[in-house]
Formats: structure tokens, C-alpha cells, sequence
């Protein structure tokens, strides 16, 4: 049964930002006050902000259209950020009544959570335990991650600008290495964002072209890696041109499973959800081809750029993180709890997508892979099909607003120390 009157509504985000994320959280905000709430929330670090009742009133940092189009064009997570896991509910009830009694005293109807498959779980299990204690918050998902990996949606706000990112930085890099002639040829290893899957490495396609071969290789994590068929491409590319570009997965592994940064030195953090921090796969391999072939070489991580690259964000996907934003503000203020947004491709020519809910018990945990028809046969580049999905996600640009030269963000002063 829901409240007579509507009250307020509480956003978080959490996991790794995007270009699009915070275009998502002015789409709920937006709805949120069409749908005549009276407050809404925003948790500093997620739910881990609010275990510590850290929040802000969203109406003091957008009060006006110029903040709200600043907000879409800003990078990163503007509420801050976190990676936490919620314990089960039957080991630390006692966290789960702090965290209702947080929002129960903040009188909230909506919960909105805006993140990827990680964030999932967490709306699962506080949806789970609204059910359990008999509350009426409503707990709604909105996806988010540049890994494009959750289920039961076509892809996820935050990819296409990745991906256009990816497609136009390879592209420069290729033609960089095209233009320096090395004695012996040089290979430039690209190493791309993805744990377990390809989606992003396998946007480096992206750059080829009239105007473009595109790298010479692509590969992804969801095939097992070998090290001396690696070489031995490399070597030959090497025989027919000088500059070799090859881009791969920060998750590739080897057959027996072990991560091929593993192969060299490596650090051993690792986060709240115990994923191993992955990074230093391109320079591993570098020292590799450096060793057998002596050839020039060249380590580029793109890292954080790939997520933060507001500058280069995709027009569809900043509409559509908007879209989805309101879709789950919609869905939560018209009843639906344990509920993650998804988004459904109607065609592709021309591009038309729609959104629905499903239900997050299916999503949380779980991860959307690249399908192996989409790599070819070697296992060294993604096939048309996979250019064909991802194309139209990467269309159309958004200008940023511009002073002195440098892009303007939604800042308020003050604000960002509470982080």
C-alpha cells in the first residue's frame, strides 16, 4: 500500500563513475519533483554515506536549468561514491535496522540506487528486507557501469561513452604510431577496462575505417589467453608493417585462469566485493616482446580516462542516462520495489530503444558476457555483429560548456570536502 501523500526520495551511486551517471541522477531529481515530491536526497558515498547519515538536499545544488545541464555534462560520481557490501541479512540485522531507521526518520517513500552489478545487490537485499520487516520504502535500481556486463538489459548508460571514447583514442593512437618509424618496428599494447568482459576492449573497432585499419589485434577476457601465440602474431604483423597496435582486456588470463599481469609484478589489493585490483597487463606484456623479439614497445593503460572522458560523451547515451534515470524514479514512485530499470533495443535502423523493469534477483550478481559468435574464430577480433550493436551508442556529441578554454562542471563550494 502506498503513502496517501508522497514524501521524499533518496539517490545514491555507487561503483566506478561514468561520463553519463550523473546525467542519470538529473533525471531523477527531475522526475522525482514532477512526480511532486518534496524532497529529494542525495547520499554522500552511497549507502556507505548513509550508514554515517551523510546526505545533501539535491534542491540547494540544482536550483536552476543551467545547473542541471552542468550536472549532465560532469563526470564522475557528483554524490561521491563507494564499494561496499551489505552483509547478509541474517549476519548483522542490526545494520539493516540503522539504515531503516535513517530513512524512516528522513521519511523516505523511494530508495534509487544508481550503479552496476555490485549496487544491484545492494537494492536486492534492502528490497528483500523491506519485505521481511513489512516497510513500504520502494527500492529501485538504475544501471550504470562502463562494463556493460549487466543482465537482462541491451547495454548500460555509461558504455556508449566509453566505447566512443575507446574507438576515438585508439584511432589517435594508431595514426601516433603510424607517423614514428622505428628500426626494428615497435608494437603499442592498448590495455582497456574489463575484468570478465570485452565490451569496452572490443570497442577499440570502433577506430577503423576509410581512414583507419584499426588495431591489429583485440583481445578479450572471456577467451583464454596464450602468451606465445601472442608473440608469434606480433612478430609477424611485425614482418609486413612497422608500427603493430594491439588492444586487450585488463582480465585477460591464461588457460590455467591466471591473470596475465599476474605474470609480472603485481600488487594484491583488493576491493570490498574481493576483486583483485587489475592493472599493469599492457607493460607485462611489453617486457615480453621486448625479451623475444627486441622490438620497440610501448604500455598504454587508459584507465580512469575511459570513464571520466566527459568531453568525448556519446549524445545517446547522456539522453538515454537521462531517460533511465526518470524511468526508475517512475517505476518506484508507481509502486515497483526489487526492481532494476533495463533498457530494450526496438531496432537498430534506425536506432530506437525503450525501457522496462525486471526484477533484480536476476540481475544482481550475475554478469552479461560477450557472445563468442561476436569474436572471430583466432579469438583476436570482434566480429560486424558486434560492431552493429555497439555503433549506435556511440552517436552524436555533447558540447561542453565552455570557460576560458576548459570544460565547466556543477560545483558548489564547500561540497566536495564532504566527500
Amino acid at each position: 500500500m502506498l503513502h496517501a501523500e508522497k514524501r521524499n526520495v533518496i539517490v545514491g551511486q555507487s561503483g566506478g563513475p561514468t561520463a553519463a551517471i550523473n546525467s542519470s541522477l538529473a533525471g531523477v531529481y527531475r522526475t522525482a519533483r514532477d512526480r511532486g515530491y518534496k524532497k529529494v536526497y542525495g547520499m554522500l558515498n552511497g549507502i556507505q554515506g548513509l550508514m554515517e547519515e551523510r546526505y545533501v538536499d539535491l534542491s540547494e545544488h540544482i536550483t536552476n536549468g543551467l545547473d542541471a545541464e552542468l550536472l549532465k555534462r560532469t563526470p564522475a560520481s557528483y554524490l561521491g561514491s563507494c564499494r561496499y557490501k551489505l552483509p547478509e541479512i541474517h549476519e548483522d540485522q542490526a545494520l539493516y535496522e540503522k539504515i531503516f531507521g535513517i530513512l524512516h526518520d528522513l521519511e523516505i517513500d523511494c530508495f534509487i540506487y544508481i550503479g552496476g552489478n555490485d549496487s544491484m545487490d545492494t537494492i536486492k537485499k534492502l528490497s528483500d528486507y523491506a519485505i521481511i520487516t513489512g516497510s513500504e520504502i520502494r527500492f529501485v535500481g538504475c544501471p550504470k557501469t562502463i562494463d556493460n556486463d549487466l543482465a537482462l538489459t541491451d547495454h548500460t548508460p555509461g558504455y556508449g561513452s566509453a566505447a566512443k571514447y575507446i574507438g576515438t583514442s585508439v584511432k589517435e593512437i594508431i595514426r601516433d604510431g603510424w607517423s614514428m618509424r622505428n628500426k626494428n618496428g615497435q608494437v603499442i599494447v592498448v590495455e582497456i577496462m574489463g575484468r570478465n568482459a570485452g565490451w569496452l576492449t572490443g570497442a577499440s573497432a570502433l577506430s577503423k575505417g576509410e581512414d583507419c585499419d584499426g588495431p591489429d589485434a583485440i583481445y578479450l577476457p572471456e577467451l583464454p589467453f596464450d602468451v606465445d601465440r601472442f608473440v608469434e602474431k606480433c612478430a609477424n604483423l611485425l614482418k609486413k608493417k612497422n608500427s603493430v597496435v594491439i588492444c586487450v582486456s585488463e582480465g585477460i588470463r591464461t588457460a590455467d585462469g591466471k591473470y596475465v599481469m599476474e605474470l609480472g609484478e603485481s600488487t594484491e589489493y583488493t576491493d570490498a566485493f574481493g576483486h583483485k585490483q587489475l592493472t599493469g597487463t599492457a607493460r607485462v606484456l611489453c617486457e615480453i616482446l621486448a625479451q623475444r623479439i627486441g622490438c620497440k614497445t610501448r604500455a598504454i593503460e587508459l584507465s580512469t580516462l575511459q570513464r571520466s572522458a566527459s568531453h568525448c560523451s556519446s549524445r545517446v547515451d547522456i539522453l538515454e542516462a537521462y531517460e533511465v534515470g526518470g524511468a526508475a524514479m517512475k517505476a518506484a514512485d508507481e509502486g515497483d520495489s526489487g526492481k532494476m530499470v533495463v533498457m530494450k533495443r526496438l531496432s537498430d535502423d534506425p536506432y530506437q530503444m525503450g525501457t522496462e523493469v525486471k526484477d533484480v534477483h536476476k540481475i544482481a550478481n550475475d554478469e552479461r558476457l560477450v557472445p563468442r559468435e561476436w569474436v572471430n574464430e583466432e579469438g583476436t577480433y570482434v566480429t560486424n555483429e558486434f560492431i552493429t550493436y555497439v555503433r549506435p551508442l556511440i552517436q552524436g556529441d555533447v558540447a561542453p560548456i565552455m570557460v576560458d578554454g576548459i570544460p565547466r562542471h556543477l560545483y558548489k563550494p564547500g561540497y566536495q570536502e564532504l566527500l
